[in-house]
């Protein structure tokens, strides 16, 4: 059975989730995520990262983020919106380039995310 958040605090997490990024702080991202996380995104490939899309655990996250950031000096995002379910919370945000981009990030009992997707449009 998972366990059921508070919506507030899974909002709460979404922003905050934003505002870590914004202040491209990658070790506050990462005190989000728990130790065994999983991230999964068409770019991950793309970056030199696993062929299957998805990286595991915080050294994984933190080499395939870190290379991230220092390929976008000017990553920024701009929050649209939370939406939250019992066990997970989605972050719908528009990056620096006019990419609007959902986040679907699932958390454990402690309020970590163990699982992140990046959804993008398809196009």
């Amino acid at each position: 059975m998972p366990q059921h958040h508070q919506p507030s605090e899974l909002a709460a997490l979404g922003r905050t989730w934003v505002e870590a990024w914004n202040a491209r702080d990658l070790e506050r991202v990462l005190t989000l995520y728990d130790d065994d996380a999983e991230m999964t995104s068409d770019r991950i490939p793309v970056m030199g990262f696993d062929a299957s899309g998805t990286v595991r655990g915080k050294n994984a996250l933190r080499a395939y983020w870190g290379k991230a950031l220092g390929l976008l000096p000017d990553l920024h995002f701009s929050l649209i919106d939370v939406f939250v379910s019992p066990d997970s919370v989605v972050v719908f945000y528009e990056n620096e380039r006019g990419k609007r981009i959902c986040e679907y990030l699932r958390v454990n009992a402690a309020g970590l995310i163990v699982q992140g997707s990046a959804n993008h449009l398809p196009h």
